[in-house]
């Protein structure tokens, strides 16, 4: 039985270590994996979904991934079931909630939907429980308005597939209380989670808010004609060991999503332009992989490297180019007062499979040189719409320079050496 205890305004309140249930509401892709790795970690789990069908065959490729998991010696047999017992299918929002710690939502990203569902499940728990969302994109301030209890409600955004990558960023909305997110920052680590805190509720949060810019920039110069999605997906895969390059991973993923995010970003940042090869594909219905055209071509509806992709073309052009503006884009995150440099590097290593943070690059480059080659740039393709803001070198940059913090060969840059 869960205990409780009572803090200074006399509220009863969960003590983390004592969280034995939680509820995860929507049972899609990201659902049936965060309910993968919570019930892996040793958690009861209700999921619930409106659909009866898609709970039990959701569950059922739980079942099918975990032996899997056990044929390649990643996860023992004999807890395949234990661990699928402990995962207890609903479709009563009330009674999915009636006796959980904690609440995820991972609902289809529509902010009014979200908002919907988290009032009804403000009603329905008790005042202690803390409901989270897995949004990837939309703000956690929105969703807290109109609720009673604003400080309860935090951001949880897991990344796919949730079972391969650990991280999770923890983001605060306005209202957002510190005891919320220290909360759910522990109990993501004994979730066998990797946290990182998102202090501000900034468009795209940390890892996408940086990997987001930097394609914006590659589709900008694609739809203006200066390169093929072959020859920078073909130096991506050829230089930097990428599977799928950019523009292929996200044919891979699909295209209206990364759209919508995109959409959303230019809505509340208005120096962000959504680039028109990507308003073109998804008005067109080319989705990727899953419509059989996307970047490229699937007739078969199977991602595979596309033909066009040659070692030949793979130095047409400068991957460089997409991590200076990687650096740039998390300077004006840590100036901003958003993340640490640290928490910030984590995001991408982990959120992104990066083999070094790009601030750790930033040093390694010598931040005078990466000043230097971003106003190259801006010189070059400045003038392509919104890609002079993207550009321009961030104040926390040039403020480093003039202290002599230029990185590595000075013995301090971002980090100390």
């Amino acid at each position: 039985m869960c205990s409780l205890l009572v803090n200074d305004l006399g509220l009863m309140k969960v003590d983390v270590k004592d969280v034995e249930t939680v509820t995860v509401l929507g049972a899609g892709h990201m659902g049936l994996g965060i309910a993968q790795v919570i019930a892996m970690s040793g958690y009861r789990v209700n999921l619930m979904d409106l659909s009866r069908e898609i709970l039990d065959r959701n569950i059922g490729r739980i079942r099918y991934i975990l032996t899997r998991y056990a044929e390649k010696g990643e996860f023992p047999r004999d807890k395949i079931e234990p661990t699928i017992g402990r995962i207890k299918p609903f479709t009563d929002l009330r009674e999915s909630v009636r006796n959980s710690q904690y609440v995820i939502e991972t609902v289809p990203e529509d902010l009014s939907l979200k908002k919907r569902v988290f009032k009804e499940v403000e009603k329905l728990v008790p005042e202690d429980v803390i409901i989270s969302t897995n949004t990837s994109a939309l703000p956690i301030t929105e969703i807290q308005e109109g609720m009673e209890k604003p400080q309860k409600v935090v951001g949880t955004h897991f990344f796919n597939p949730p079972q391969r990558i650990k991280l999770v960023e923890i983001v605060y909305g306005a209202k957002t209380s510190d005891e919320t997110v220290n909360f759910t920052l522990e109990l993501m680590k004994r979730m066998d989670r990797d946290p990182v805190v998102c202090k501000k509720d900034v468009p795209g949060f940390l890892a996408n808010r940086t990997v987001i810019v930097m394609l914006n920039f590659v589709s900008w110069l694609v739809s203006e004609g200066i390169f093929t999605p072959a020859e920078i997906d073909s130096a991506f895969h050829y230089k930097l060991g990428q599977p799928m390059g950019t523009f292929g991973l996200n044919d891979f993923l699909g295209l209206k999503t990364t759209y919508q995010v995109q959409k959303f970003m230019a809505q509340r940042e208005p120096t962000f332009k959504v680039p028109p090869i990507w308003e073109n594909l998804v008005k067109a219905g080319h989705n990727g992989v899953d419509t059989g055209k996307g970047f490229y071509e699937y007739p078969d509806k199977v991602w595979r490297k596309p033909q066009s992709w040659s070692e030949k073309i793979a130095d047409k052009y400068d991957t460089t180019w997409s991590l200076l503006v990687g650096i740039n884009r998390m300077a004006q995150i840590v100036n901003d007062g958003v993340a640490t440099v640290e928490e910030v590097d984590k995001a991408v290593k982990i959120g992104y499979l990066m083999p070094v943070g790009l601030l750790e690059l930033a040093d390694q480059m010598g931040i005078d040189n990466v000043v230097e080659r971003l106003e190259e740039l801006k010189k070059r393709f400045g003038k392509i719409d919104n890609l002079s803001h993207i550009l321009e070198p961030n104040p926390l940059l040039r403020e480093k320079i003039k202290k002599g913090e230029l990185g590595l060969k000075a013995k301090k840059g971002f980090y100390k050496y």
